[in-house]
C-alpha cells in the first residue's frame, strides 16, 4: 500500500507532497517534495493500492452554496439579520462541527476564510483526478480522504503548540513521532520536514491517510452521507499512531 499526503496551498509555494510505502509491518517515507503542481499530484496516485489524503476542504457548506445561488439570482426569500447564529450554517460544514466536537476547536472556514482560495484549486484538482480515472468521493467512501494534520496530531496525543511556525517544535514532534512509531523509516527526509512546515504536514497527512485506508475513523452517519458527498468529510484517526503499521 502507498499513501500520499498533500498539504495543499493556493499555489505551488506552500504545497507539499509525501509518499509513504507500507509493507511487512513497517513504513518508509519514499518521497517528500515541496512546490508541487497538480500534474505531479495526479501522477502520484496512478496504479492500484494508492490512497490520497488532501489537507483542504473538498466542498462548501450546503447552506452557503444555496445562499449564494439565490443571492446571485435575486431569488432569496425573506430578510436575514446577518448575525452569528444566521451565519453559522453558511460558515461551517457538518464535518466541521464534528471536528470541533472531537478536538475542541473550529477548523478554518472554507466559505469565509482565505482557505477558500485553496479550496478553489482543490476543486480543480478533484476534476483532474476524476478525468485521470482516480475515484473521487468526498465522503471518504473510496481512496480519497480529506485530512487534517493538526487535528490528527492532537488526537494522537502530540503537543502541537507553535509547530507550524517553529522549526524547533517540529524537530521535537518528529523525534517524538519516531520514538512512538519506530517502524517508520523517514528515509533521510527528516531535515526537510523540520525545515518546512508544509513538508511536515504532508508527512502527517500521509499518516492520517493510512488511518483512512484502514477504516480507522468514524465515517459519516447514514443520515448525513448525502451531505458529506457534497460538503466533504474530514477523516480523524480513531486509533493511536502506533497502530498504523499493524493494519
Amino acid at each position: 500500500m502507498r499513501t500520499i499526503g498533500v498539504d495543499l496551498a493556493a499555489g505551488l509555494p506552500g504545497t507539499a507532497l509525501a509518499e509513504i510505502v507500507w509493507a511487512d509491518g513497517g513504513a518508509r517515507l519514499a518521497r517528500l517534495e515541496t512546490g508541487v503542481d497538480d500534474a505531479r499530484i495526479v501522477a502520484s496516485v496512478s496504479g492500484e493500492g494508492t490512497w490520497l489524503g488532501i489537507d483542504c476542504p473538498l466542498g462548501w457548506p450546503d447552506a452557503f452554496v444555496d445562499f449564494l445561488r439565490d443571492h446571485h439570482a435575486g431569488t432569496a426569500r425573506g430578510s436575514v439579520d446577518g448575525g452569528a447564529d444566521w451565519r453559522r450554517p453558511l460558515v461551517y460544514r457538518h464535518t466541521d462541527h464534528v471536528v470541533r466536537e472531537r478536538i475542541g476547536r473550529w477548523p478554518l472556514s472554507v466559505s469565509t476564510d482565505r482557505l477558500g482560495v485553496t479550496a478553489l484549486r482543490c476543486a480543480g484538482l478533484l476534476g483532474r483526478l476524476a478525468e485521470d480515472g482516480f475515484p473521487v468521493d468526498r465522503a471518504a467512501e473510496g481512496r480519497l480522504f480529506e485530512v487534517y494534520p493538526g487535528g490528527s496530531l492532537r488526537l494522537w496525543g502530540f503537543d502541537t503548540t507553535g509547530y507550524r511556525v517553529d522549526a524547533a517544535r517540529r524537530a521535537v514532534l518528529l523525534d517524538t513521532l519516531s520514538a512512538r512509531a519506530p517502524w517508520l523509516d523517514l528515509g533521510g527526509f527528516a531535515p526537510l520536514a523540520v525545515a518546512n512546515a508544509d513538508a511536515f504536514d504532508a508527512v502527517i497527512a500521509a499518516l492520517a491517510t493510512r488511518a483512512g485506508a484502514l477504516g480507522a475513523f468514524v465515517p459519516p452517519a447514514s443520515e448525513v452521507l448525502d451531505i458529506a458527498r457534497r460538503e466533504g468529510w474530514v477523516v480523524l484517526p480513531e486509533e493511536a499512531v502506533e497502530a498504523l503499521a499493524a493494519g
